[in-house]
């Protein structure tokens, strides 16, 4: 019983520990576009969406709910050390891409870690396929497409019906806008985010025994994953920051008011249907539409394809990672220990590295347009044939 307790307390601080990195990965998706167009000052920003993060982790539990008695199987003999292995997997693929600047699924890499390490540890019918299809891979393919589709004719209406304005006053009004929005943007995150993270710790006390299946989130559940997000928001992602402020598009506050508020009606609309959407993708599609939509038409296809490819491998590589630490947890305390060993030296190794090169507030203002990620090859220069022109 001690030991099943240790190990439950064990995993709770895990999942708590990737909820922490989901909020500084994922800080740009609600506020890079506000900060590139001068909107808010970066520390202000982060401050502002951590804070929003919390208290829209209050709002629904409905996608919690999915993950906690949805895509995995409670009574198909899961137990908590199989959670623990998905969560190392999910914590280091984000840690991967975060280093990288690239603005990939954290959402993806948690259902991919528990996707994997089910599979291996219970066989195929831990997993209910028919979830996973209809709640994280239809909208993983829609919700990006349709946030573009959203932001582009929002910023289409936006500059048709400022085109008479005072530039200089219809400017202030967006970049008012914008506060709003992207202040919309981080509580929708709160709302989608903070709730996977809820459903986890749920799920572990299910396979514990601690509660009963089908059990909504405890209270204590719902504030701990809260805090844990907001405080990884509030120390910005700003590697991340940076792509989606400039590396897509050099986006002007009309574009970054139509991006960020059709994006927080496709994440809380998902919210409140129990989609366990990415909000990276919505946002991300998002700021495309916007840069497709603006004077110029302008978007770096360049960068955009290698955030695709990352959104692509994030599920199966996660899924990987999680295969590989249940093999590992599956043969006792050992297994265990040595797995979270694995986990910290890799975390403590990527966060070395990026001692090396850091990134902070100040790379994130006023940065060249079109920037584009660290790359994990060398990089070589952006070609005329990598930004269309529509």
């Amino acid at each position: 019983m001690e030991h099943m307790t240790f190990l439950v307390t064990v995993v709770i601080i895990t999942a708590l520990a990737f909820d922490f990195t989901n909020g500084f990965h994922d800080t740009a998706n609600a506020m890079a576009t506000s900060i590139a167009t001068g909107a808010l000052r970066p520390k202000v920003a982060v401050a502002i969406s951590g804070v929003l993060n919390l208290a829209g982790a209050f709002l629904s539990v409905e996608v919690a709910k999915t993950i906690s008695g949805g895509i995995i199987q409670e009574s198909s003999g899961v137990h908590p050390q199989v959670v623990f292995a998905a969560l190392i997997g999910a914590i280091l693929w984000n840690l991967v891409t975060w280093l990288r600047g690239i603005p990939s699924s954290s959402s993806h890499a948690l259902y991919g870690g528990l996707i994997g390490a089910t599979l291996v540890a219970v066989g195929m019918h831990g997993v209910e396929f028919s979830v996973v299809v209809t709640k994280i891979i239809i909208p993983a393919v829609a919700s990006p497409v349709v946030a573009g589709i959203a932001a582009w004719g929002a910023t289409k209406v936006a500059y048709r019906i400022t085109r008479n304005g005072n530039e200089k006053a219809t400017g202030k009004g967006f970049k008012a806008g914008q506060i709003a929005s992207a202040s919309l943007v981080s509580l929708a995150h709160g709302t989608n985010d903070a709730q996977k993270t809820m459903g986890v710790i749920t799920l572990t006390l299910v396979t514990a025994g601690v509660i009963a299946p089908h059990s909504a989130p405890p209270l204590w559940v719902i504030i701990s994953s809260g805090v844990a997000i907001a405080a990884g928001t509030y120390i910005g992602g700003w590697r991340i920051i940076r792509t989606l402020g400039k590396g897509i598009t050099d986006i002007a506050a009309p574009q970054g008011f139509a991006a960020q508020t059709a994006s927080a009606t496709v994440i809380l609309t998902s919210s409140h249907m129990g989609y366990g959407l990415s909000t990276t993708h919505v946002c991300s599609g998002g700021i495309m539409g916007a840069g497709k939509g603006g004077p110029t038409g302008v978007v770096n296809w360049s960068t955009a394809r290698r955030m695709t490819y990352a959104w692509c491998l994030t599920l199966p590589s996660a899924a990987a990672l999680g295969g590989l630490g249940a093999l590992l947890a599956d043969q006792g305390t050992w297994g265990v220990v040595l797995l979270g060993a694995i986990g910290a030296a890799g975390a403590g190794w990527i966060y070395l590295i990026n001692r090396r090169r850091p990134i902070d507030a100040s790379d994130v203002v006023n940065v060249p347009e079109t920037v584009t990620p660290i790359p994990v090859a060398p990089a070589t220069p952006a070609t005329p044939t990598d930004v269309v022109a529509a």
